[in-house]
């Protein structure tokens, strides 16, 4: 019955700190790396998919919203540079959240929003903002810090979704995907 281990009391702040979007600059680089940080947020973004899993029957969105592509060629990405992976990890983010927060609007202009997804579609701001320090604290900015001889990354592919289901599952799959390769990368580099 003693007092709870220090890393142990740093980690529980840092999952308390996160979903309010607060920066978490101060935590130490092992917390941040640690899975169960975005093992939670996968977790969040799965039930929302799987809450929404009936798109036909589901709200449909009033317009399209464009996502990220989240295929990955695996061979590809261990190939690119762990600035590549940043830029294309933080671009991903950044419009997985202006795409979450126009599905959010357009919720709100519908007659009678679901409770249960609106509830989904807050959850998923909030991840989207505590996701978004973490890739700071590991480094990961919109532009890429490449030498100017090296070649320009290339544009970020996208797609379009019409339900939110849809929605769900491409925050899922790249939370999932892209996300998680190149934060598994950039811990085991030690870039933070």
């Amino acid at each position: 019955m003693g007092v709870p281990e220090r890393p142990t009391l740093l980690l529980l702040l840092s999952l308390l700190l996160l979903p309010l979007g607060l920066p978490v600059l101060c935590a130490p680089p092992r917390l941040i790396c640690d899975s169960r940080v975005l093992e939670r947020y996968i977790l969040e973004a799965k039930e929302a998919e799987n809450v929404t899993m009936g798109c036909a029957e589901g709200p449909r969105l009033s317009e399209n919203i464009t996502v990220p592509d989240t295929k990955v060629n695996f061979y590809a990405w261990k190939r690119m540079a762990v600035e590549e992976q940043a830029v294309e990890a933080w671009q991903g983010l950044s419009l997985l959240s202006e795409a979450v927060l126009r599905g959010q609007a357009l919720l709100a202009n519908s007659s009678q929003p679901p409770e249960t997804l609106q509830l989904h579609i807050d959850k998923a701001i909030s991840g989207l903002r505590s996701l978004t320090s973490l890739l700071r604290v590991l480094g990961a900015q919109k532009e890429s810090l490449l030498p100017p001889d090296a070649t320009p990354p290339a544009p970020l592919r996208t797609l379009t979704v019409d339900t939110f289901c849809k929605l769900f599952r491409v925050y899922s799959n790249f939370l999932r995907g892209k996300l998680k390769l190149y934060t598994g990368e950039a811990c085991r580099r030690g870039d933070r």
